[in-house]
Parts: structure tokens; C-alpha cells; sequence
């Protein structure tokens, strides 16, 4: 990520912030948008040209968007289309993250990690319905039709309508990864943090309530775990948070011992 776009994200979160109000409306309209964008490389090179006029910016996106979206919808694209951003690309991957921001803004009591997370497992379980979901041919309505129908009563309307998006507009990216982003997106705009535990057996309530603590305070933010069962570990738990990997499970420590008596 260049510099430019990470000042760029940190414009049209700030304005996101400065909108009283939002709602899964807002959220649709900006993964339409994304989607828009994505498809014309001729509409998303002029709003990401940082040659032209902040002001002109604003006028393609008044007279692309004003007359169908939300106000508040269009004032953030309007933002995000005046900064300047590394790549159109990179634009685009903005409007998204608006979209997932504002969804998890939208429905605040849901669990849209937990749940996003549990769709990711599904994914991976599920050979046949990722490659359908990341293939380049058929119908991208039609695949977020198939969420839909997949998540129907089982998620949140913030969920499905994040994952629905998703894989509407993959562009070359893996759905899980999609997701990941997603999930990582939604616990910043809440203001906390994502682990996720591996472990041989399901962990009980003091011990889910003790490792939250205990990384809460290791990382100085809230934490949201996601706990994945995996007899491979024997023992202990493998945590992954960010970029890092905190490795106390009787498997690594059993392969440090065969290293060790290899050498």
C-alpha cells in the first residue's frame, strides 16, 4: 500500500466519523459503487487522476451517483474521490472498506466478526463452492444471489450483505482473503482486535475469558476471538493476531524437540 492511499484511507474514514448517521443502505450503495468502478477503468481512472481538480472529482460523482444514492452516500464517495490515491485500484479498495465500516456501523449488537469468521470455515471446508464463488466466469449477480440464499437466517443482514459483495467483485482476489479482510475491517471500526486460536478441544468459558484478557492486555486493544479446532496441535494453543504467530501447542514443542535430537 503506497503512501498516498494510506493517507487517502485515513481521509474517508475520518469523514465516515463525521456522517451523523448511517445505515445498511448507505453500505449497499457504496459496494455498488465499488463494483461500478471496478468494472470501468475509464470511470475509476478519472476519479483516482490526481492531475485533475478535486472539484471536477466531485462533479463525476455527483453526476454518476447524485440522482440515485443517499446524500450521505455520495458525500463519502465524494471524499474518497478527491483524495489522492496510489492506483484506481487502490480507490476501489477504499469504497469497499467504506462499505464494510459502515455495515459493521449499521448493526452494532451483531456478531459480524464471529459470523464472517464462521463463513470463512464453511468456504474452506467446501472446496467445490470457493472455486465456484472465485471463478472469473458466470454471473456475479447471481453469486451474491447464492450467499443470500446460503445465509439467509443464519447471519446477520451486515454479514451477508458484506459477503454478497464480496464475491460479486473478486478482482483476481481469493474469497477467503476477502473475508479476512473483511473481518479484520469490522474489528478496527469496532476498536478491538481478531485472534484466532487453534486448539486440540473446544476451550471452556474461564479459559476463552482468561486468554482474552491476557491478550487484551498483551496488545492494549479488546480482543475478538475465533477458536479453530485442530487435533493436529495435540495440546495447547496456537494464536494468530496480525502479523503475529504466539505458538504454545504440545506439537511445536514436540517438533523442536525432534530438531533438536536430529541435530
Amino acid at each position: 500500500m503506497g503512501s498516498a492511499t494510506t493517507q487517502a484511507l485515513a481521509a474517508t474514514t475520518a469523514a465516515l466519523g463525521a456522517v451523523p448517521s448511517v445505515d445498511l443502505g448507505v453500505a449497499r450503495e457504496l459496494f455498488v459503487a465499488a463494483r461500478t468502478l471496478g468494472d470501468s477503468s475509464q470511470l475509476s481512472g478519472a476519479l483516482a487522476d490526481s492531475s485533475a481538480a478535486p472539484a471536477a472529482r466531485a462533479k463525476v460523482v455527483s453526476d454518476v451517483f447524485g440522482a440515485t444514492f443517499q446524500p450521505a452516500t455520495v458525500s463519502l464517495l465524494t471524499t474518497a474521490a478527491q483524495q489522492r490515491w496510489s492506483s484506481a485500484s487502490d480507490l476501489v479498495d477504499g469504497i469497499e472498506e467504506l462499505g464494510i465500516r459502515v455495515a459493521a456501523i449499521a448493526e452494532p449488537d451483531a456478531d459480524i466478526e464471529g459470523e464472517l469468521f464462521g463463513v470463512s470455515r464453511t468456504v474452506a471446508a467446501n472446496p467445490e463452492l470457493e472455486l465456484a464463488l472465485g471463478s472469473r466466469l458466470g454471473d456475479a449477480s447471481a453469486k451474491g444471489a447464492l450467499i443470500e440464499t446460503l445465509l439467509s437466517g443464519r447471519t446477520s443482514a451486515a454479514t451477508t450483505l458484506i459477503v454478497s459483495s464480496a464475491v460479486q467483485q473478486t478482482r483476481e482476489r481469493r474469497v477467503r482473503e476477502l473475508i479476512s479482510r473483511a473481518m479484520r475491517l469490522v474489528a478496527q471500526q469496532r476498536g478491538r482486535s481478531v485472534a484466532t486460536v487453534i486448539a486440540a478441544t473446544p476451550l471452556g468459558r474461564t479459559q476463552t475469558k482468561r486468554l482474552t484478557a491476557a491478550l487484551s492486555q498483551r496488545y492494549g486493544t479488546d480482543i475478538s476471538l475465533n477458536v479453530v479446532i485442530d487435533p493436529s496441535v495435540v495440546g495447547g494453543v496456537r494464536i494468530e493476531i496480525a502479523d503475529d504467530v504466539i505458538d504454545a501447542s504440545v506439537a511445536s514443542r514436540l517438533h523442536d524437540l525432534r530438531q533438536k535430537l536430529a541435530g
